[in-house]
């Protein structure tokens, strides 16, 4: 290394029981906040992710790891055993996909990271709000952008 580089650790995480493991090898910018139906399902919550492209993820263990194909567009892991929450991926063809989001509580440390947007606020219940300056989409933003990335534009 160079000058002011630094090696910067490895971030990790995995599933409760420890029989899934995964490492990133792509840093990811923040973590994301869902507020949309399937994600609370999935999560018991409010989805806490953080967005990893699909080479950004490398799985160390993943014998009990099983997909669940959620919609026409996106499908989650999680594991057999203990059953943690692991993450979405985009299935849907175009420029994002195989994008990951991982679930935030899966990384073994959350350091460094802050909440820097909502998606689909819309849906969120009127029971609690997530504090700070973010950037909040809608629904209707989140569809906009899905449908400019099937025709391979960007926003």
């Amino acid at each position: 290394m160079t000058g002011a580089q630094t090696a910067v650790p490895a971030m990790t995480g995995g599933c409760l029981c420890g029989a899934v493991r995964y490492k990133l090898t792509t840093p990811p910018k923040g973590i994301g906040a869902c507020h949309c139906g399937m994600c609370r399902k999935f999560s018991g919550g409010i989805e806490l992710g953080i967005e990893v492209p699909a080479e950004g993820v490398e799985f160390i263990a993943d014998d009990s790891l099983r997909i669940f194909s959620s919609s026409d567009w996106a499908e989650r892991g999680f594991c057999s055993i203990c059953g943690s929450s692991l993450f979405w991926r985009l299935t849907a063809p175009g420029p994002m996909h195989g994008l990951f989001s991982l679930s935030a509580g899966s990384l073994d440390s959350l350091e460094g990271l802050a909440l820097t947007q909502e998606v689909y606020i819309d849906m969120k219940p009127a029971g609690y709000a997530l504090a700070g300056e973010h950037k909040r989409l809608t629904e209707a933003d989140i569809m906009a952008m899905v449908a400019a990335a099937e025709k391979g534009e960007t926003q």
